[in-house]
């Protein structure tokens, strides 16, 4: 009777292997990592990736709506790390949705690792956690100003002003306000999810520094736990 199970199981197993596989064979691979065991699969598309399918050991999940671009340099990050110390690893992709001058539009997808019951049978599978937008984060809690001369950046009580005049912006170029939004990356450091939003003060750029945002696991999201300004100089 045992022999019977684990054959049953086997035959199983390998048929949603098979499935899976077929899933993805008008796909593009274009990011594998094999300490997640994961292998990311996307169409290509007017010069971006679209269509994304994970494939998680095995278990295909879609993600339709999911773009990169094709630029090798930014292919699509996969991080397999414990972010909020539960003990247990979480899966980040981070996906470069725009590059160019002046500009780096990133986005991050947190996934908690979950057995769920497929056909009778227990399987591992991501799930997806909501982190919170860093624009809107920045937007709640900072304050900005921006003047022919200087740039100012507060975050509660603190202050910081930046000297613009050595950059040599004529005032005509310059934004009403300092911009947030052309420049948005992430990354992982010491365990934690960390969001760098770049300001900027001109449409020539004009880079003064980036809002950095460190996430924290609380109330089944990813919400900003500390938010500080590190000027470029």
């Amino acid at each position: 009777m045992k022999k019977v199970l684990i054959l049953i199981i086997a035959i199983s197993l390998f048929a949603i292997l098979t499935k899976a596989k077929a899933m993805t064979n008008e796909y593009d691979e274009i990011a594998k990592s094999d300490k997640a065991g994961v292998t990311l699969y996307a169409k290509k598309m007017y010069g971006l990736y679209t269509d994304f399918k994970i494939d998680f050991q095995g278990s295909i999940l879609p993600k339709p709506y999911w773009m990169n671009t094709t630029n090798p340099t930014w292919s699509p990050e996969i991080i397999y790390e414990d972010i909020n110390e539960d003990g247990k690893k979480e899966l980040v992709i981070i996906l470069t949705k725009g590059i160019g001058t002046g500009v780096l539009e990133r986005e991050v997808h947190v996934f908690q690792i979950k057995q769920q019951k497929f056909d009778k049978m227990q399987i591992v599978v991501p799930v997806e956690v909501l982190v919170d937008d860093p624009i809107a984060i920045l937007l709640k809690n900072v304050k900005t100003e921006l003047t022919p001369n200087k740039a100012s950046v507060s975050i509660d009580d603190k202050k910081y002003t930046i000297d613009i005049k050595p950059l040599g912006i004529q005032p005509n170029h310059l934004f009403d306000d300092i911009y947030f939004g052309n420049i948005i990356n992430f990354e992982i450091k010491d365990n934690q999810l960390i969001a760098k939003v770049g300001g900027q003060i001109s449409p020539a750029g004009g880079y003064i520094g980036d809002i950095r945002i460190t996430y924290i696991f609380k109330d089944k999201m990813y919400q900003a736990k500390s938010i500080k300004f590190k000027p470029s100089k």
